[in-house]
């Protein structure tokens, strides 16, 4: 595996202002969601909002290195949405790593960019397709089948749409928690309620679950030794034993691993005490698995 990777996902709810502005609607913002659906509806037989009327309220991410990994998000109760694509574009001014994600390709890297076109903002570290660095004519963000971006979506269909599954459905098949829930339904709700921590729980639980599977797909591939994969798992848990909002994903995880002969292995009997795990990753050094299972 080569290192930095960085998982992502967003949350979005619809830009009624922008909208409004699009169509040209004087509504009260009572009856402007509702007058869009009904558009949307028309002009394509979905309720799904045309990519640059998606209003970002939340990016989330899990960065790995050879330093150990860390769990993020910026989201709207602190940062405008400016703001939020401004820090998240920052990471990669800084380091170029792997970008891993599920539909990324198709949602969140066009979302990103039509919003960040929206507040004039100027990303060519994500952007460049070999313009201003010509290494990236070869290797970019953008190219499906490039490897800057590794949209599992995309790859495990083997580019097929019709192949294309859901994050959901494929994390609790391979014995990973999934969502089991409709919480990405209900995101506008938690964003008026001001419950963002259950918002940023939610992108992060996606997160975490596309970050399980790419561990997976990586061993498939031969990118990722056997061992180094038990490591890359076992370190995983350590870490969401640090984070307790995440509680019930390792709750969930626990439970869901039974399920497949395989996945059992994560919870063995002595490693699935919180307190071992508690005292293992306070006492031990990070320790990324060896180099020499980098693909």
């Amino acid at each position: 595996m080569r290192l930095p990777v960085l998982i992502f996902d967003i949350e979005t709810v619809t830009d009624l202002k922008s909208g409004a502005h699009l169509y040209q609607l004087n509504l009260p913002e009572a009856e402007l969601e509702q007058a869009l659906m009904k558009l949307r509806r028309q002009e394509a037989g979905t309720d799904f909002q045309r990519l640059p009327l998606h209003e970002i309220v939340c990016i989330s991410g899990l960065w790995i290195d050879e330093h150990g990994m860390k769990l993020f998000s910026f989201s709207r109760e602190q940062d405008s949405e400016a703001a939020m694509l401004k820090k998240f574009l920052s990471i990669f001014d800084k380091r170029h790593p792997t970008l891993v994600s599920w539909n990324g390709s198709q949602f969140d890297l066009p979302v990103i960019l039509f919003r960040a076109m929206y507040h004039g903002l100027s990303a060519p570290s994500l952007f460049d397709q070999g313009e201003i660095d010509q290494q990236k004519r070869y290797n970019n963000y953008q190219n499906r089948y490039h490897q800057r971006h590794v949209d599992l979506m995309d790859v495990m269909a083997m580019f097929n749409g019709r192949h294309f599954q859901k994050l959901d459905d494929m994390a609790y098949l391979l014995g990973f928690p999934g969502k089991r829930v409709d919480a990405g339904y209900r995101v506008p709700e938690f964003m008026q309620t001001g419950e963002w921590l259950r918002l940023t729980r939610y992108c992060e639980g996606d997160v975490l679950n596309t970050w399980l599977i790419y561990l997976r797909w990586l061993l498939l591939k031969g990118q990722l030794l056997p061992e180094d994969h038990t490591l890359w798992v076992q370190h995983t848990i350590q870490y969401l034993h640090t984070q307790p909002q995440h509680e019930d994903f390792l709750k969930v995880w626990q439970q869901s691993s039974q399920q497949t002969e395989f996945t059992r292995a994560d919870f063995p009997e002595q490693a699935s005490s919180t307190t071992g795990l508690n005292q293992a990753s306070e006492s031990s050094a990070w320790s990324a698995p060896s180099p020499s299972s980098d693909a």
